[in-house]
């Protein structure tokens, strides 16, 4: 059962001024109250981007190196894989992408738009060429049209998926947009659907909806290619 959810620990400290701040100490296990998976989605989604912003340049790089140097493993030759451009404190770099290219893989990189209502819509696809990416809103990189129709993503073998973290059991933490929640049951039943991590942020458990799409696997940089639970039950 699914009752219980991963959260920052922290403990009291009292700093310099004499004031009384928390201080994360690591994680805790607490059990849900009130349903409020989406509370403690946003928590965990803070906490994490806290620790990505503070890692060094030179310990992101060196994993964006090793994200990179994993890209020939994980498909074949003329096989296709959506990715994306990482962006900000994302793991990885577009070495990635220039791996699995000049590995004679077609790589597709998502649009994402939204309605005149504001809600995300399924991501469109397009062909990675070098050179030539836009930047488009929140500072997303993209490729240059034509673009495909979001079906597009069912010609994948591999779909690289950006995550703030992925349990065993394959519940992966974006960061609540929903733009791959509208975009992966669209994907081939087939298909590696990969969460792009950082080694620690690989969990024993996260909170679940029910509209989160499961992950068979997650690439790390020390670990690579990492087989994960369906927590979907997709065969």
């Amino acid at each position: 059962m699914r009752d219980r959810y991963l959260r920052p620990c922290h403990r009291s400290h009292i700093n310099l001024l004499g004031q009384v701040e928390p201080v994360e100490t690591g994680w805790c296990w607490e059990r849900l109250r009130n349903d409020d998976v989406s509370a403690t989605k946003a928590d965990l989604r803070a906490a994490i981007l806290s620790a990505r912003r503070a890692l060094a340049t030179q310990v992101h790089d060196g994993e964006a190196r090793a994200l990179a140097g994993h890209a020939t493993t994980l498909a074949a030759t003329d096989q296709t894989v959506c990715a994306y451009v990482p962006v900000g404190s994302e793991p990885g770099s577009l070495e990635l992408i220039d791996s699995l290219y000049r590995h004679g893989v077609r790589v597709l990189l998502p649009v994402a738009r939204v309605d005149a209502a504001g809600i995300p819509l399924p991501l469109r696809w397009g062909e990675y060429v070098p050179g030539a990416l836009t930047t488009a809103r929140f500072g997303l990189r993209e490729p240059g049209e034509p673009w495909s129709s979001p079906e597009t993503v069912a010609q994948a073998a591999i779909i690289l998926v950006p995550a703030l973290a992925v349990d065993r059991a394959g519940a992966r933490l974006g960061r609540g947009a929903g733009f791959y929640d509208r975009s992966l049951p669209l994907a081939s039943s087939s298909a590696l659907l990969v969460a792009v991590v950082r080694d620690d942020e690989i969990v024993d458990r996260l909170p679940v909806e029910s509209h989160d799409v499961a992950m068979t696997h997650a690439l790390t940089p020390r670990l690579g290619l990492v087989a994960l639970g369906r927590a979907d039950g997709r065969e």
